[in-house]
């Protein structure tokens, strides 16, 4: 059984969070997209269906 990670990581992405995610899923080994999250609504500055959070593991460490 793998000891759970004591600390995690977490990137900011401009606009770009899930792109990135999807990049570092397909290039390193134990990585993977998990839930990606949207804006319900707009915002002061961006609209509704944007994404706000991706969770992301990157060789075997939450990201």
């Amino acid at each position: 059984m793998r000891t759970p990670a004591k600390n995690m990581v977490c990137f900011w992405y401009d606009g770009h969070a899930k792109d990135v995610a999807r990049f570092y899923a397909v290039t390193f080994p134990e990585s993977s997209v998990g839930a990606v999250h949207n804006a319900p609504g707009d915002f002061p500055s961006g609209k509704k269906g944007d994404v706000l959070t991706v969770e992301f593991t990157v060789m075997g460490s939450a990201a």
